[in-house]
């Protein structure tokens, strides 16, 4: 969140962006964000919660008192149900609606000229460092500017050419659709600092072509804006691995919620962290190996179009593995006790 903060912060300090929409643009992205938070939240909360427990012996008392892994597992559950209803609600319906709200959003700003984005009073320095632009006034949502003053390079390297005018404002040519700054009632002068040579030409109109702003679209993936029953509706590798991926996502909370019983389990002299940076590793090969497994689905090479869902049955079943092994081994252990006894 505070990489894509810092991102758009510098789109806003080129002028590419107004900051007044910054906290928007995180408002509508929180969502999507928080789809991949919970679970780790989840899976973290679950690791100290219980490894604390261990730590200070109350799992032993509790499993003394006839509370089983099993009992714990059921309790562990209703909560990473709970919070896995609340990731299939982002991920499923606000996450999308979000993304197109802030989609839109760029949309508007990635259609501004970067005269829309002048400040009053202030000097702003052109595109390309051509030259620089005032005006002394802004009305009009931005599209009016009022005391206009623009300075930059001439026909000749050494000549400056200034423009000053009453008022200025940007057009869009209903046949060419293309932008253009035109100024009225002002004078323009060509030449030489330090010169008295130079040029005054007044006008009442003078337009000016305005290039589409360079704006890159922070969006990766166009299926990220398209609602879910959107998606339905789309016959591709694309809007299908999109599906799959919002939908494992409650999954994912589940299996996170299995993976974190077995492995918050320790010893009292070990520490409640010893098993807390093994077990975010293992969150993370899981996360990157989803998102991989997408992408292939995307690309449509992957070998089997429910190739994702085998990666969350591997995983579970490591859960299962790990939350019976020492049941397992125990009975084990106990039975060849017995034929050597025996």
């Amino acid at each position: 969140m505070s990489g894509r903060f810092v991102r758009y912060l510098a789109e806003a300090a080129a002028g590419k962006l107004d900051a007044g929409v910054l906290f928007a643009l995180m408002g509508y992205r929180l969502p999507a964000y928080m789809e991949l938070i919970l679970p780790l939240g989840l899976f973290i909360a679950i690791l100290l919660a219980y490894g604390r427990l261990y730590v200070e012996s109350e799992m032993t008392v509790l499993s003394a008192c006839g509370v089983s892994d099993n009992t714990l597992l059921k309790y562990t559950l209703v909560v990473g149900l709970i919070v896995a209803t609340i990731v299939g609600m982002f991920s499923l319906y606000v996450g999308p609606i979000g993304v197109k709200a802030s989609e839109t959003l760029l949309a508007k700003q990635r259609s501004r000229s970067e005269f829309e984005t002048l400040k009053p009073g202030r000097f702003h320095e052109l595109s390309g460092g051509g030259g620089v632009s005032y005006a002394q006034e802004i009305v009009e949502d931005g599209t009016v500017l009022e005391g206009v003053f623009l300075a930059g390079a001439g026909d000749t390297l050494d000549e400056l050419a200034v423009m000053t005018a009453a008022k200025g404002e940007t057009l869009v040519d209903p046949v060419s659709k293309r932008r253009y700054l035109v100024l009225s009632n002002g004078y323009q002068y060509h030449g030489e600092p330090g010169e008295a040579n130079y040029k005054v030409t007044s006008f009442e109109k003078y337009s000016q072509y305005l290039p589409t702003p360079e704006f890159e679209s922070l969006l990766k993936k166009k299926t990220d804006s398209l609602t879910t029953l959107e998606l339905l509706s789309v016959d591709s590798s694309e809007a299908s691995a999109a599906i799959q991926w919002r939908i494992s996502l409650p999954v994912l909370v589940l299996v996170v919620t299995f993976l974190a019983v077995p492995m918050s389990r320790t010893q009292p002299r070990k520490g409640r962290y010893v098993k807390l940076i093994p077990a975010i590793l293992l969150y993370i090969v899981y996360l990157v190996l989803s998102n991989g497994v997408r992408g292939l689905l995307e690309d449509g090479t992957a070998p089997t179009p429910y190739l994702l869902w085998y990666v969350h049955a591997a995983f579970f079943c490591l859960a299962l593995v790990m939350l019976y092994w020492p049941r397992v081994t125990l009975a084990w252990r106990s039975s060849r006790s017995r034929r050597r006894a025996d």
